[in-house]
């Protein structure tokens, strides 16, 4: 693990610990976070704590053509209770993500410091976000990195009523024409929707 200072760069991911903890410190300028995305690399951390970069082993990961749609989902979304749409809230997305209660965490990673870098990177028209409609009300959505290289790198979803972020990411992907979906680590969630780990190695190539 390497401890970073005002330099952007990072050190090669197979420097990772076991738990894909690969370097401390830094800042989250654009550049650095463009970087990080180029590499394999993000940020994750809580409030009040160092920024801590990950790259872990194995990654979790969503190939498009393997995505599992249920049944119940399929009726859904065939029934149109929700509208998606992309990139007309940004800022009101990742906001929810923050303040989303989930029950196996305390707090929010998506601190003030990480709303605004990633509001400059959507600015870039590198962070994408997806939106969730029902009755004009925003229900649901997620945000993520489009690096341009074919690979979505999804950071965090959030719903207010039962399957809105999953109907906006199942739309999403179905009509994107991405290669992979990064899903970073391991969620029950993801992999009911078919997400699987792969070597870390096989990842960083589709880079």
């Amino acid at each position: 693990m390497r401890f970073l200072n005002d330099t952007i760069w990072f050190p090669p991911p197979q420097e990772a610990t076991d738990d894909g903890l690969l370097a401390v410190g830094g800042d989250l300028s654009t550049a650095r976070l463009k970087l990080a995305y180029q590499s394999g690399i993000f940020p994750w951390f809580e409030h009040e704590t160092p920024i801590l970069w990950w790259s872990p082993d194995p990654r979790f990961v969503l190939f498009p053509k393997e995505l599992r749609v249920s049944k119940s989902m399929k009726k859904v979304l065939r029934n149109s209770e929700f509208k998606v749409t992309t990139n007309q809230a940004f800022d009101a997305v990742i906001t929810h993500c923050a303040t989303a209660e989930r029950y196996d965490q305390h707090g929010t990673w998506i601190t003030h410091d990480m709303i605004k870098a990633y509001n400059n990177l959507h600015k870039l028209g590198y962070a994408i976000s997806v939106e969730v409609w029902k009755d004009d009300a925003l229900v649901g959505g997620l945000y993520g990195i489009d690096m341009g290289n074919g690979i979505f790198s999804g950071e965090s979803m959030f719903s207010k009523v039962s399957n809105a972020s999953k109907a906006g990411f199942i739309s999403f992907i179905q009509k994107s024409d991405y290669k992979l979906i990064d899903c970073q680590v391991y969620t029950k969630h993801l992999e009911s929707l078919g997400a699987k780990p792969i070597p870390r190695s096989q990842f960083l190539t589709y880079l």
